[in-house]
């Protein structure tokens, strides 16, 4: 079991960011074991054909299907939106010497990976070929979806800000996850091995990951303690306009079908261009029927650096909710 112990102000230190890095190394594990991430498959399907004559073999010796990942792959990010350029070159900034060492270590109870042993012995040159083949990974694998990513994260963390804003620190870990839980200031992870601290003024670092799902991850000192968990929507990521339904007659008849698709479409946010590479109509159409929605109130949009994030208002869950009901 692992607690963190929160002292009375530690709730104000909790933050928010989200890694291209952790979805990178993450999905490694998915692309081993599908049927155990089966919510994945259409993204596995897809990327499988675009990884022919890449060798994975380092990639899939450093990140095990299960247990522990050298933590030098997954730094904390220390930014609310990274980029991944800045994260590679923070793991090539790595010691040879943590490198070695986090290769090495194994579980209690479990063997030495031989793999692993041998790229512990050269750790420069270990380095620069895991960086090098993520870099590739990347393109291949993870950035040509980056943007539906992007928008899942952005929006489970605009929305546990709000929470967090609202309700304190109960109303942030209230539904995280099954394994988690919070009670009178210590927040819980259930997992097989032991530790409790308190986070001693470093605050607590949320990422939100989709493909860490269905678990979570946990990250303690050294390190910046952090916690990864799957996203609030994360269940509907790889469906397509047609996966999603049609909208409500009622609500199609109220403010027209392509409205009502949006409004419909934005049970999770999502930006401009999200919305029209799922219902196929142009960024210029959208952002015509999201300003008609935002001034009758239904809809918000919410600033994410560049970009804007579009979300229900709590007008428009009312309508979308009663118009499925008196479908049924």
């Amino acid at each position: 079991m692992i607690e963190f112990v929160f002292a009375p102000d530690d709730a104000a230190r909790v933050r928010f960011a989200f890694s291209p890095l952790w979805e990178l190394v993450r999905s490694l594990r998915v692309l081993t074991d599908p049927s155990g991430h089966a919510l994945h498959l259409p993204w596995v399907h897809g990327v499988r054909p675009r990884l022919r004559g890449l060798d994975m073999e380092p990639l899939m010796a450093a990140v095990p299907p299960w247990g522990y990942i050298p933590d030098f792959l997954t730094p904390p990010p220390d930014t609310p939106l990274p980029d991944l350029a800045a994260e590679l070159e923070t793991v090539r900034n790595t010691p040879p010497e943590v490198v070695a060492d986090e290769l090495r270590w194994t579980e209690p109870g479990r063997r030495a990976d031989p793999a692993r042993l041998a790229m512990a012995a050269a750790p420069e040159r270990t380095l620069e070929t895991l960086a090098g083949l993520l870099e590739r990974y990347w393109s291949a694998a993870v950035e040509p979806y980056w943007p539906r990513l992007r928008d899942l994260l952005e929006g489970d963390v605009l929305r546990r800000t709000r929470a967090l804003a609202a309700q304190g620190a109960a109303g942030v870990f209230g539904d995280l996850h099954e394994d988690v839980s919070w009670n009178a200031g210590t927040l819980t992870v259930d997992r097989r091995w032991d530790f409790r601290g308190e986070l001693l003024g470093r605050g607590l670092l949320l990422v939100p990951s989709a493909f860490v799902w269905p678990n979570v991850s946990v990250m303690m000192p050294p390190y910046q303690p952090m916690l990864s968990y799957p996203p609030n929507g994360v269940a509907t990521l790889w469906e397509t306009g047609r996966d999603r339904g049609a909208a409500p007659h009622a609500l199609a008849a109220l403010i027209g079908r392509r409205r009502a698709e949006l409004l419909t479409a934005l049970a999770t946010p999502a930006s401009t261009t999200e919305l029209a590479g799922r219902m196929g109509v142009t960024a210029g159409a959208v952002s015509q029927h999201l300003g008609v929605l935002r001034a009758c109130g239904l809809v918000t949009g919410h600033r994410l650096g560049r970009r804007v994030l579009y979300t229900r208002t709590p007008s428009g869950d009312a309508l979308t909710a009663s118009a499925q009901t008196s479908t049924h």
